[in-house]
């Protein structure tokens, strides 16, 4: 809940937590209560800066519950038992996420838990927010948390009692309408004129994993010549090392194995018989999950060289510039990406 510059506000916070409460009590009124690894990445803001719940958790192919994948943070106690999520599961995984709210950083269920027993509730608290919202409110929150948290899924509130519990702390106080809580206020106010595709406002978000089902997505699409070269390539049975690796490259990259990832499209590049801008964007995208934004860059600008109108090229520096903490650089290639969207737009007669 904290931006490289400013926390989040505790009315925002309420805000969140109220918001997420009531998505998920619409899932559950439409029979999709089922919602995997739900965190903190999840969490996008619309253009008047509320708090929204992304679709990209909907278990949407599991009519079971059971997962391909898993990424939870902390994961519930009937997961690691049974290897499913449940409608309960979700709730312990908002109870995680009520945790970060109040804390502004991740508290590990059990050691919060001994926390709440032990009435320690200054360990639970961001310091930031100290003398700034009421003990009730915060009282509530820990109570609501460790409901959520406890290990019998059957004790556990459903959707709609969170919704009545957290809805009296919603009060009338001022909430920024646009949440960008670590870019200087200029830089917001001239992004809320932008035109952002799904790609950029992931990208303003800093939500990779939003990113990344993007691009795994869009595919190749926007590589010109790239399939029928490669078509080509396979005909004549030549470079078939180079080819693997683009294939193990593409199946680590779309089951998030991003050092594996890097290492297979570092092969295919290296191999040097075909240039993919695709690939370095995936490259790019790779190096961000791991931390490594310069070498992240690096690959973005060379997205650029080879596809100059390309709005993913100046997205993906933005991504690697926020993560190296240069606001002000990365909203200027925010900007050069709408600007390349309009031109496509325009060029496409939309």
């Amino acid at each position: 809940m904290k931006g490289e510059t400013e926390p989040m506000k505790w009315p925002m916070r309420l805000r969140v937590v109220l918001y997420l409460a009531q998505a998920l009590e619409y899932c559950t009124s439409k029979g999709r209560a089922l919602y995997h690894d739900l965190n903190a990445y999840r969490i996008l803001f619309d253009e008047d800066g509320n708090p929204r719940l992304s679709c990209f958790g909907l278990m949407k192919n599991s009519r079971d519950g059971k997962s391909y994948s898993t990424n939870l943070a902390f994961t519930p106690p009937e997961y690691l038992r049974t290897g499913r999520v449940t409608a309960e599961s979700v709730i312990y995984s908002f109870g995680t996420l009520l945790l970060d709210v109040l804390s502004g950083k991740h508290i590990p269920p059990s050691h919060a838990l001994d926390l709440i027993r032990d009435r320690n509730l200054m360990m639970l608290t961001d310091s930031y927010l100290e003398g700034k919202f009421s003990n009730e409110d915060g009282t509530e929150l820990v109570r609501l948390a460790s409901r959520c948290l406890q290990y019998e899924p059957r004790e556990r509130p459903n959707p709609k009692s969170l919704v009545t519990a957290l809805t009296p702390l919603q009060r009338e106080t001022e909430v920024p309408s646009y949440v960008l809580m670590d870019i200087p206020h200029g830089a917001a106010s001239s992004l809320e004129k932008l035109s952002l595709s799904p790609l950029g406002e992931a990208c303003l978000r800093r939500d990779f994993t939003a990113m990344h089902e993007i691009l795994e997505k869009t595919g190749y699409k926007d590589d010109e010549g790239m399939a029928n070269e490669l078509s080509f390539q396979m005909w004549t049975n030549q470079m078939q090392e180079t080819l693997n690796s683009k294939k193990k490259g593409d199946s680590a990259f779309r089951h998030k194995d991003f050092n594996v990832a890097i290492e297979c499209y570092t092969q295919f590049i290296e191999g040097g018989t075909m240039v993919s801008p695709t690939i370095f964007a995936r490259r790019s995208l790779s190096y961000l999950m791991n931390e490594m934004p310069q070498q992240a860059i690096g690959d973005a600008m060379k997205v650029q060289v080879i596809s100059p109108g390309w709005p993913t090229a100046c997205y993906l520096q933005a991504a690697a510039l926020f993560k190296l903490g240069k606001e002000t650089e990365a909203v200027e290639a925010l900007k050069d990406g709408s600007s390349l969207e309009a031109k496509k737009s325009a060029s496409s007669g939309h």
